[in-house]
């Protein structure tokens, strides 16, 4: 294994997900509440490294197969968004619950993970970002393609679970009211803002 190429890909995988999304946005709301921290922020990486295995081994291939995934992807991903996003701003209008009244009404380990698992798959943004440009960028590598594909899912690990886990250093701010409803109307415009990307094609 190249080390310089594992290191690229580390970088390359850190950079693409560092910015507020779908996962992350999630990840985060579950980290204040630490609420199945652990099994959200693994089923975030594990379906990471997933998507990044497929890009740097079968992105052509996938491309010329499937030509109408494109669409219906975007389409029904970004109705998934705004529906969640809506959900999200709902919460921040009509609730006055701080966070120790939020962890009371705890979520089911199933629909949690659902959830999850949805924000994940059904966002084309994190086809595009781990196995269309993470796998075109593995092309560079030839022969090297495994460096950097470990390198990339690396940073996957290390993000979401620094992301959840640290979340819990932010939980005195979230004490309030005012900063819940605050954290609950940035997931649902991030939801909004990303869903409108992808209905615009970007």
């Amino acid at each position: 294994m190249s080390f310089s190429i594992y290191v690229t890909g580390l970088m390359m995988g850190l950079s693409l997900i560092v910015a507020i999304g779908a996962q992350n946005a999630f990840i985060l709301r579950q980290g204040l509440r630490n609420e199945h921290v652990f099994m959200v922020c693994l089923a975030c990486a594990l379906s990471d490294a997933a998507l990044i295995l497929l890009g740097v081994t079968s992105l052509q291939q996938i491309a010329r197969l499937l030509p109408w995934l494109d669409p219906v992807m975007r389409y029904g991903g970004a109705a998934f968004l705004a529906w969640y996003g809506a959900k999200s701003l709902y919460s921040a209008l009509r609730s006055s619950a701080t966070l120790a009244a939020l962890e009371a009404k705890t979520t089911s380990f199933r629909q949690t993970l659902a959830t999850c698992l949805a924000l994940t798959w059904l966002n084309p943004h994190v086809y595009l970002d781990t196995v269309v440009l993470l796998g075109t960028i593995s092309t560079r590598y030839p022969g090297q393609q495994a460096s950097f594909a470990a390198g990339a899912m690396t940073g996957s690990f290390l993000f979401f679970f620094a992301l959840g886990y640290g979340a819990t250093r932010l939980r005195p701010i979230f004490s309030r009211p005012s900063s819940w409803r605050m954290l609950e109307t940035l997931v649902a415009f991030t939801m909004w803002i990303i869903a409108f990307k992808l209905l615009g094609g970007m």
